[in-house]
């Protein structure tokens, strides 16, 4: 009886325990992100507690790997890097998310989008068409975040477009497209890479240049570009994508949640930028930067010129559609204010 309750146990342990034992663990999915953002920031914190909510969600089977601190390269090298799936997403400013999907770069065209309120009028109406464009190429749009404002920063003050005609701006390689637009504005552009924008402001072969003050003050530029026009020059865009077999290669039970949650964390990037941006411009202020305030006469001076130059930038620099379609949308806004 002992031998035959054995050979029983024995023929259990090889009908069940197979069963069991022989399961494979869920295929672990990982997705390597790229980031410009320093990690001790907190956006760079937000990343880190989007990769923890994604691995919640997903049981551990989407694993979130950031890289931070640009140690993936500027992002036309992320782009590549993109494509031939070596990573598999990336944070992209206005200028990256442009090379995917020109449409993008429209908002940053100057003088348009003058403040927060009719940014936000301007993404309601058209946030659906940015990701549709995102969507219909080889990637996919998890969330679009407002970045801040581009500003100057100068070494003498600029108050009218006049003050800025007679000083040599400085435009980053990265973004000719914002460098054609001042020329066509009659600018002095003077190509500088970005590191070393700081050593030409202080030899004097630029003068000005137009950075988010986030930037500016992490550059450092206002040691040597001691004074900011308050006027707001465009709004720019952050974005997290991720390529087309990536966003394939997760199963299809976690994406709406995975879509959820990296949308709320967008959020609150985007009021950590707010609250970054203006302990920014309060700390150089701190340490000697002047705001010039510029008055409703003078800022009017700056739209005058740009209606001026637009019909030049439509067509080549800025998308003419989408102009027309933001351009209808804050007619209309202003109109009821």
């Amino acid at each position: 009886m002992k031998k035959k309750g054995f050979l029983f146990a024995l023929l259990v342990l090889f009908l069940f325990v197979p069963q069991v034992y022989g399961q494979r663990p869920p295929r672990q999915i990982v997705i390597k992100l790229a980031s410009m953002v320093p990690e001790n920031t907190e956006w760079g914190q937000a990343l880190n507690k989007l990769s923890a909510e994604w691995s919640r969600i997903s049981n551990g089977e989407v694993r979130l790997q950031v890289y931070a601190n640009g140690t993936q390269g500027a992002e036309d090298a992320v782009l590549q890097k993109l494509n031939m799936n070596t990573i598999q997403a990336a944070v992209l400013t206005s200028f990256g998310l442009n090379k995917i999907a020109p449409d993008i770069l429209t908002l940053s065209c100057p003088f348009l989008i003058r403040n927060d309120a009719e940014l936000t009028e301007v993404l309601r109406a058209v946030k659906k068409d940015f990701e549709a464009q995102i969507n219909s190429q080889n990637y996919f749009s998890l969330a679009l975040v407002r970045g801040g404002w581009i500003k100057f920063f100068s070494r003498e003050p600029v108050f009218i477009p006049a003050d800025l005609k007679r000083q040599k701006v400085g435009s980053i390689p990265s973004e000719p497209e914002l460098a054609q637009a001042f020329r066509i504005m009659g600018y002095q552009v003077v190509m500088v890479d970005q590191n070393r924008l700081l050593i030409a402001l202080r030899s004097g072969s630029i003068d000005v240049v137009y950075q988010s003050p986030i930037a500016a003050a992490g550059f450092q530029f206002f040691g040597a570009a001691k004074n900011m026009a308050s006027i707001n020059i465009a709004p720019f865009m952050g974005g997290i994508v991720l390529n087309k077999h990536a966003w394939e290669s997760i199963p299809d039970r976690y994406k709406n949640e995975l879509i959820r949650v990296t949308q709320r964390v967008g959020v609150e990037i985007e009021n950590s930028l707010l609250k970054l941006e203006n302990d920014a411009i309060r700390q150089m202020k701190n340490y000697g930067l002047v705001e010039n305030q510029i008055s409703p006469r003078q800022q009017q001076d700056w739209y005058d010129d740009m209606t001026r130059v637009t019909p030049n930038l439509l067509g080549n620099t800025f998308n003419r559609n989408m102009y027309n379609k933001i351009d209808g949308i804050l007619r209309s806004y202003r109109s009821r204010q």
